[in-house]
């Protein structure tokens, strides 16, 4: 993890190497993030951020990747924690809201519905880890819709 600074974001700042569901903890890891710069920034320096952590996601999971053999290895969970900082930004406030987005996220995720396997086909590197999960984030985002939807 400290060979090199790509690995140690890509892996999430060891999040990653937890020996069980390595993703949902590179998601865990988007909340104190989130916590911590939310209240700090404005909405375009927020998402600016999200857009600088999505670019360095690409070169570090892409380097990464390449010296693990895998170029979508599961222990690189960077991918997870910039797609959630997103879905973060657009879930209304409250512990409510975070939970049902955290796991309607990591539901996502995991089942991968189409077009992600279609998109982590096309993009190769580190744009393939990236991609795929924002698009996790956008399916994610349009189910909290519809369920705001409702309740308001």
């Amino acid at each position: 993890m400290f060979r090199h600074p790509a690995h140690f974001i890509a892996l999430g700042a060891g999040a990653g190497l937890v020996p069980f569901a390595p993703g949902t903890f590179g998601t865990l890891l988007a909340f104190p993030i989130y916590w911590v710069a939310a209240p700090r920034l404005e909405p375009a320096l927020y998402l600016g951020g999200v857009a600088l952590l999505f670019a360095i996601g690409v070169w570090a999971c892409g380097v990464t990747g390449r010296a693990l053999g895998q170029p979508d290895a599961g222990s690189m969970v960077w991918d997870e924690t910039v797609a959630f900082l997103l879905v973060l930004f657009f879930t209304p406030a409250g512990v409510y809201w975070q939970a049902s987005a955290f796991g309607v996220f990591r539901f996502f995720d995991i089942a991968k519905p189409p077009p992600i396997r279609y998109y982590e086909r096309i993009f190769k590197g580190g744009w393939g880890v990236m991609v795929d999960d924002i698009v996790a984030a956008f399916y994610a985002l349009l189910v909290l819709s519809v369920v705001r939807l409702f309740i308001h």
